[in-house]
């Protein structure tokens, strides 16, 4: 009885394999890069963080505790790769379980709230619908892609009807107010399997139904295209969960190589064949990323947009030189150099008045890892 519980269970694990690398346009034959390294970080943004103000909504909005945080989950790839899937599948001997939990509830809109980011840059200015909870495949409302506050180029803010979403806690970095992560484009649609119920828990409800644990060892949210960033950064995001209760997911990505021959599967916990274990892939917000696979430096930069001065804040060792260079759109260097750090970190200023009005890239180069932000120039 064993032996075929055994067998029965392993079917069940080739033919969700099956449906994630057929089903999505992929091909179990694929080649395989060897070198795998087109996932770079998985980031976490805090998206903002709920203060009383925001409950004065709440008949309309649906439940939304006080501090209540939102997340913004993105995968970072190298240029040219594409997102293709967050999957869970029962592997014999090597499970990759797919979950995204809280120690409470997830907030769902219960005016304009979806399983995904389906409400309009229209409806975004009512309530709280921008705190809902969904998954993504880039999209963080219709015909607009999600990005980081940072990377948002301030061009046409949502401004809130109802006076709402205004919190300006540094701990969730650049208000709502002034860069609202919303960047106009077309991002892919997200395609689901074997997850419709599971997925059921972040629809437009708040009845002890949302939540504490979305988990699948059998299913996907994918891209039947493949998604890519809205710029060269290559920053797809995939998810945004509003919880006031500890956050923490557990996730399995395939991404699709340049040429569109291959694919890579990086997981959270027991890789097997060419799979590449990721630390990143695990998260808990009460102590931040358990592991990442290389470390990026942490910057900032501001005032951002500027006409002037920026001031870059790089966090380095004492002594350790660091790079930062930067780029205009078409990836031509505009200036670049070199610093030490003499204290506890390096701070730089910036003369940006010569440059021409609009977008650059600002990387950091820290003993040849890389970080880069979007920088405007007004």
């Amino acid at each position: 009885m064993k032996s075929n519980t055994h067998k029965k269970i392993s079917s069940t694990a080739l033919l969700f394999r099956k449906a994630i690398l057929v089903s999505f346009g992929f091909c179990l034959t694929a080649n395989f890069v060897a070198a795998q390294n087109g996932l770079e970080n998985i980031i976490v943004e805090k998206y903002y963080i709920s203060d009383a103000n925001d409950t004065t909504v709440n008949s309309s909005g649906g439940i939304l505790p006080i501090g209540s945080v939102t997340y913004r989950i993105y995968v970072d790839m190298k240029p040219g790769y594409k997102f293709q899937a967050a999957y869970g599948v029962n592997t014999i001997g090597a499970p990759h379980e797919l979950r995204l939990a809280t120690t409470t509830l997830f907030f769902n809109n219960e005016d304009r709230g979806a399983t995904t980011p389906t409400y309009n840059k229209n409806m975004a200015k009512n309530n709280t619908v921008m705190l809902d909870s969904w998954l993504s495949v880039g999209a963080a409302c219709t015909n607009n892609f999600g990005v980081l506050k940072a990377d948002d180029d301030g061009v046409s803010n949502i401004i809130n009807n109802d006076g709402v979403l205004q919190n300006n806690d540094p701990l969730a970095g650049i208000p709502l107010t002034t860069q609202d992560g919303l960047l106009l484009g077309t991002p892919e649609q997200v395609t689901t399997v074997g997850i419709t119920q599971d997925i059921a828990m972040f629809d437009a409800q708040n009845d002890g139904t949302n939540g504490p644990v979305f988990s699948t060892f059998n299913g996907s949210w994918a891209s039947l295209n493949g998604s890519v960033g809205p710029d060269t950064t290559n920053k797809v995001l995939i998810a945004q969960m509003t919880t006031d209760g500890e956050f923490s997911f557990e996730l399995n990505i395939q991404i699709g190589t340049p040429t569109g021959g291959g694919v890579e599967q990086y997981v959270a916990k027991n890789p097997v064949g060419n799979e590449v274990l990721f630390g990143g892939l695990t998260y808990n917000s009460a102590t931040g990323i358990k592991a990442v696979s290389q470390t990026k430096p942490s910057f900032k930069a501001y005032p951002n947009p500027t006409n002037e001065f920026m001031n870059l804040e790089i966090n380095a060792a004492k002594g350790q030189p660091v790079i930062y260079t930067i780029y205009d759109l078409s990836g031509k260097v505009i200036f670049s150099k070199s610093v030490t750090n003499h204290a506890s970190s390096i701070v730089d200023r910036i003369d940006v008045s010569r440059l021409s009005t609009g977008l650059y890239f600002l990387e950091v180069n820290l003993d040849g890892i890389k970080s880069t932000q979007k920088i405007c120039k007004f």
